[in-house]
């Protein structure tokens, strides 16, 4: 990999402000070396100017003047719409991981529930990085409508689909619009709060979590009962846009307001549309894009699919999908450094430890997430005996836990100025401690109250180290890089969502049937493939039969190997942690405006 002088890159030769003074005890800790990176941080760069960042990109110029026509009522609406849109989205998600079992049921495809989300959540983390360009490059709200409609359209199709493969392309529309539209609020979050108090407000942010937990449960199983899957999806449909329009409101007032003052300048591209369409093409660098998303989904889609080759593992197919997606991930680096007019990935700000240890955390954490989490709602139905809305709320533990304590966490950094502390001391510990006894917990015959307790300890320690590693990778950039530093750490987390679910299902499909067919009896082994591809056919054997204790024990010792695997990746997380750079976030600004 050349260094940053050695050619030109979408981050080169971008001025940036001499670096402010800061205190002697501060100074070490806080600067980078800029001829590793060639990317100043926060800490090095003065924003006590409050004019428009003329060097900055269009997106992030309009967000600035944004911030200086708007008042403190505009403020408090505007948090008041991002609160209401979590609110919704996190209800919504909450009745569609619900529902996914039984919709993959529907199709004789229980075993694929993790499986079809690969693709979603590998597309969904990589188009962060486009979307990053779009909200500095034409803007904020302009990427916000974009997702919205990824988001709507997803959401048409579940309602539709007729087979497991159209409800896969609906996911990945789903996760697209609605990681982008979370990722865009973030980056709205991030333009309009000062660093010190930007924990708190993502906290604030994801704090309907909070209160979703107890809903999403009982909304799902009365879909279930009543009109079904289709209709909850339709709903959600055609509700979301209503409840996304004051925000787009604000920002189109705003922007009116920051135009007819002259702080929003004319930019004519005197481009043709052939012209246009070459220049987003390198400036997106689709040819990257298609490369890594190419190859990562050929790499893990086989772990997901070989138990369904008659062959297995020297399916033809299956080995072809390995060989290729490897090909293709090896390319990918040679292709951005030789061939690419601008890299899809920056790479010198990857070159900064505190970055990328973050989104190394990041990623380590979805990974760990999706392997315990994978069929955890259907393990506490066929096992725990949960009704619907009981493994909602159990399920959903992590998600108020979380929410509720990086609020505590948020006035942590607010009063202490640092962040470094928390995660290495407390989150990654607990983390680790919560996992592995799930490994003991999470059988058949114990009491749900000690997976609770396992679900409490990943859940406090879940809310510390993401709001940590959120501003790791914020405070170690300028304002104008945070969308791609953020993008950079959601890619990251999404491909590490697609790590997670691949080894969750492999080990599922490798453990769960060969389970099954040993403790079944003899006159339920005729149905194993039944059992084996619908939840509902597990739950038709009533509680303290034979079969069902069978399919218990199948339950457990499936579980127990995802636990292990995701209890042992944590080692990673200690790791990436420990690099961090101990940056104190109230010494420097990193925004201008009327922000928080």
């Amino acid at each position: 990999m050349k260094g940053p002088l050695s050619r030109q890159r979408p981050l080169d030769n971008v001025p940036v402000v001499e670096p402010s003074e800061k205190t002697s005890h501060d100074k070490e800790a806080n600067v980078v070396n800029s001829h590793e990176t060639g990317v100043k941080t926060g800490a090095d760069v003065d924003c006590d100017s409050d004019a428009i960042s003329l060097d900055a990109q269009p997106g992030v110029q309009d967000i600035e003047a944004l911030t200086k026509v708007w008042t403190k009522a505009d403020i408090i609406i505007a948090y008041v719409a991002i609160w209401v849109i979590y609110f919704f989205d996190a209800m919504q998600q909450q009745v569609s991981n619900s529902m996914s079992p039984y919709v993959t049921s529907e199709f004789q495809s229980h075993s694929l529930t993790s499986a079809v989300n690969i693709f979603a959540y590998l597309i969904a983390g990589l188009s962060k990085l486009p979307l990053a360009k779009i909200l500095d490059i034409w803007g904020r709200p302009q990427g916000f409508v974009l997702m919205l409609v990824f988001l709507t359209a997803g959401l048409v199709m579940m309602a539709g689909c007729k087979n497991v493969e159209t409800y896969a392309a609906a996911q990945v529309f789903y996760w697209i619009g609605f990681n982008g539209i979370a990722y865009s609020i973030s980056i709205f979050v991030a333009d309009t709060s000062s660093l010190r108090n930007r924990s708190l407000m993502f906290a604030f942010a994801s704090s309907p979590y909070i209160i979703t937990v107890w809903i999403g449960g009982p909304l799902a199983t009365a879909f279930l009962k009543g009109p079904g899957f289709r209709w909850a999806y339709g709903a959600f449909a055609i509700t979301t846009p209503v409840v996304c329009s004051p925000l787009l409101w604000l920002f189109y007032k705003n922007y009116r307001k920051a135009k007819r003052m002259g702080l929003i300048p004319v930019r004519p591209s005197n481009r043709t549309w052939l012209q246009s369409l070459k220049h987003y093409a390198i400036e997106f660098d689709l040819g990257g894009m298609f490369i890594l998303i190419a190859g990562l989904a050929l790499l893990l889609l086989p772990f997901n699919l070989y138990f369904k080759q008659d062959e297995g593992w020297k399916s033809p197919m299956i080995i072809s999908m390995i060989v290729i997606g490897f090909v293709l991930c090896v390319i990918f680096p040679f292709y951005e450094k030789y061939l690419a007019p601008k890299t899809f990935i920056p790479f010198e700000l990857l070159l900064d430890r505190t970055v990328l240890g973050a989104c190394v955390l990041s990623g380590n954490l979805f990974i760990s997430f999706y392997i315990w989490n994978a069929f955890f709602p259907s393990f506490l139905q066929v096992v725990n005996g949960l009704t619907v809305t009981e493994q909602g709320y159990v399920s959903n533990i992590y998600s108020i836990g979380s929410c509720f304590w990086s609020l505590v966490v948020g006035f942590l950094i607010r009063y202490t100025g640092r962040f470094k502390w928390l995660a290495l001391y407390f989150g990654v510990p607990v983390t680790i401690l919560g996992v592995s006894l799930m490994a003991v917990f999470r059988q058949p015959d114990v009491n749900i109250g000690y997976v609770v307790m396992c679900q409490i300890f990943i859940a406090v320690s879940g809310g510390t180290l993401v709001i940590c590693e959120q501003m790791a990778a914020m405070a170690a950039t300028t304002h104008q890089f945070i969308a791609v530093v953020l993008a950079i750490e959601g890619m990251f987390s999404n491909v590490g969502g697609a790590i997670g679910s691949t080894v969750a299902t492999a080990i599922w499909g490798s453990v769960f049937p060969k389970s099954l067919a040993d403790h079944l009896p003899a006159e339920s082994q005729g149905n194993l493939t039944s059992i084996f591809g619908s939840l509902p056919v597990q739950l038709s054997y009533a509680e303290g039969t034979e079969t069902r204790i069978a399919i218990q024990r199948a339950y457990g010792d499936a579980q127990r190997y995802m636990i292990i695997a995701s209890a042992v990746i944590q080692v990673i997380s200690v790791v990436s942690v420990i690099v961090w750079r101990d940056i104190k976030v109230k010494d420097f600004k990193q925004v201008k405006g009327n922000v928080i």
